[in-house]
């Protein structure tokens, strides 16, 4: 994967429109706050609040709800690309600096140095969370089993990758076009959640129980994987491992 070519994503200005942006937000929040209580789909109506410190208990409340969904998941070492090294418990993966001779089976990644969780989902919910804390890169979401595993990645929810990535000290929505993220703080805990049915893919910072960033309106047709990619180790810099956090 390679995290230079994402400069071409659609960046979001912060300060056109941001005096006006803030005065249209002001005056409907009320009235939006008022629909969460009688909305079937709080999720939606969540991203359209800003992050303000009345909002935090929303957010709380909405996280709590979508953690009663989190599953116990490992990685799968027949997936795995053959730089990558993974945990005995199966827990944590970082990128080592020399390639392992590994059978190069139709499951495993040869040229991303990505990872599959054993778990997949075809139906309902799912929910889990990734200790990203001291990376300098990394690539978390969810792919549909039929990525193409011998390519370099091309991720894009049309090529069947839900996904957000933190590359050159950009946090990017790899959305259709992609989205640049604006971040109050860099998250040390992310958290996914999936609902199949209704084609959502969402993005927790688990810490500040703050929406990151929701794929909506997806067409799920075959299995989902959760999908790990800890960058490579950048001499050093980013040794860190990724961690499936316990649930």
């Amino acid at each position: 994967m390679c995290f230079g070519s994402l400069a071409q994503c659609r960046h979001i200005s912060i300060e056109q429109g941001y005096l006006e942006q803030e005065i249209s937000e002001l005056m409907k929040r009320s009235s939006e706050v008022e629909q969460l209580s009688h909305a079937k789909d709080h999720l939606h109506l969540l991203q359209k609040v800003s992050i303000h410190p009345l909002s935090y208990e929303l957010f709380e409340a909405e996280l709590k709800r979508v953690q009663q969904y989190a599953v116990d998941m490992t990685l799968d070492p027949d997936t795995a690309h053959p730089k990558l090294i993974l945990s005995d418990d199966g827990k944590q993966v970082h990128c080592g600096d020399r390639r392992k001779q590994h059978p190069d089976n139709p499951q495993r990644f040869s040229k991303g140095v990505c990872v599959l969780a054993k778990q997949s989902l075809s139906s309902g919910r799912f929910y889990f969370e990734i200790q990203v804390k001291e990376k300098t890169k990394w690539f978390l979401g969810v792919v549909r089993e039929s990525v193409n595993r011998k390519e370099d990645p091309n991720p894009s929810p049309a090529n069947g990758y839900w996904t957000v990535i933190l590359g050159q000290n950009n946090f990017i929505a790899l959305d259709n076009p992609p989205v640049c993220l604006l971040l109050q703080s860099d998250p040390e805990k992310v958290g996914v959640f999936v609902d199949y049915e209704e084609g959502l893919v969402s993005f927790y910072d688990i810490d500040h129980a703050a929406l990151i960033y929701s794929f909506t309106g997806c067409s799920f047709t075959e299995k989902l994987y959760p999908f790990f990619c800890p960058g490579n180790n950048d001499d050093g810099k980013n040794f860190a491992p990724l961690i499936i956090c316990p649930q």
